[in-house]
């Protein structure tokens, strides 16, 4: 990137490098879509990024939705990278005002995440090596997780003293840093019980972290992961094993049995009902059950015939 187009990159890039300190992974992202706009501008004469208008941002925007392969996300992420340079553009007086500030980007739907069924958690937890102390553990977390909905950040950050082994009760600290007081099922109540017996084993001088790797540390997030990854495939799961797979099948089962959107909403720490609607994706089948069973004018009459 030696003309002026990609110096002017360039400087942006140690810009975002030493002032934003972004990642050395976050960095190579902006590099790549930007030099992907250059290669374009220079097709089409355009030398400067003085030129840089509107027109040319909409044809931009349009040649990335004609590829077949680039994903409405794909392009929405190169769409803000070139946003954010334009704005840089314009404090250094490059540009009177931001071009691509009003090119409509594509719709992202919300991916729904999916879940494991009843009997794909029944297959991954049924860990009965007790001898093993990380199979202790690991069953404890997974328990845990299923029990409780919570999320990865939540579990790895949690201390001894957040349970109530009498109460059977966990206190985490959220999104937010809100707290919240989780129940816990009978099972995860007895594998913590386990754990905390064997934790000594592991510990060391680790006074504080409930979940501790061999390393006589706090288990971090990465390692549950690979734990959990590593799990599914013992187990003979056909498919993919990660925390927030364990967090949505909770709120799926949870929801699917008592129908109470509001206590799913709370269990999860979700602040928005909609991304709680949305997280357990009933299906439609399932919801015309709840609304035939339940409302008092839906309720077939049984004397009479399907096809009148």
């Amino acid at each position: 990137m030696s003309d002026s187009l990609g110096a002017t990159v360039h400087t942006y890039l140690e810009y975002l490098r030493v002032e934003r300190q972004l990642s050395a992974h976050t960095l190579s992202n902006y590099q790549r879509h930007l030099q992907a706009l250059i290669e374009w501008l220079q097709a089409r004469q355009i030398q400067q990024w003085s030129e840089l208008n509107a027109p040319l941002v909409r044809q931009w925007a349009l040649t990335l939705r004609k590829h077949k392969e680039t994903s409405p996300r794909t392009i929405s992420t190169k769409m803000s990278a070139l946003r954010s340079f334009a704005d840089w553009l314009v404090v250094r007086g490059i540009l009177a005002a931001n071009p691509a500030r009003g090119v409509a980007l594509p719709k992202l739907g919300r991916p729904l995440p999916k879940n494991l069924d009843v009997d794909q958690v029944h297959q991954l937890l049924n860990i009965t090596d007790e001898s093993d102390p990380l199979a202790v553990r690991d069953r404890a977390m997974m328990e845990l997780f299923y029990s409780t909905g919570m999320r990865l950040s939540e579990l790895v950050a949690l201390n001894v003293n957040d349970l109530d082994m009498d109460s059977r009760l966990v206190r985490v600290i959220g999104k937010g840093n809100k707290e919240r007081i989780l129940p816990i099922g009978r099972l995860a109540l007895e594998w913590l019980q386990k754990w905390l017996k064997v934790r000594p084993l592991l510990a060391g001088d680790e006074p504080e972290a409930l979940f501790v790797s061999k390393r006589q540390q706090r288990l971090s997030a990465r390692s549950v992961q690979e734990r959990l990854d590593g799990w599914g495939n013992k187990q003979a799961l056909n498919a993919h094993v990660h925390p927030h797979k364990l967090r949505h099948s909770f709120a799926t089962h949870m929801l699917e049995s008592s129908g109470d959107l509001r206590a799913v909403q709370e269990l999860l720490g979700h602040a928005d009902l909609s991304t709680t609607q949305i997280y357990t994706h009933l299906d439609f089948q399932h919801l015309a059950k709840v609304y035939d069973s339940a409302h008092p004018r839906a309720k077939r009459d049984p004397a009479t015939p399907d096809d009148e």
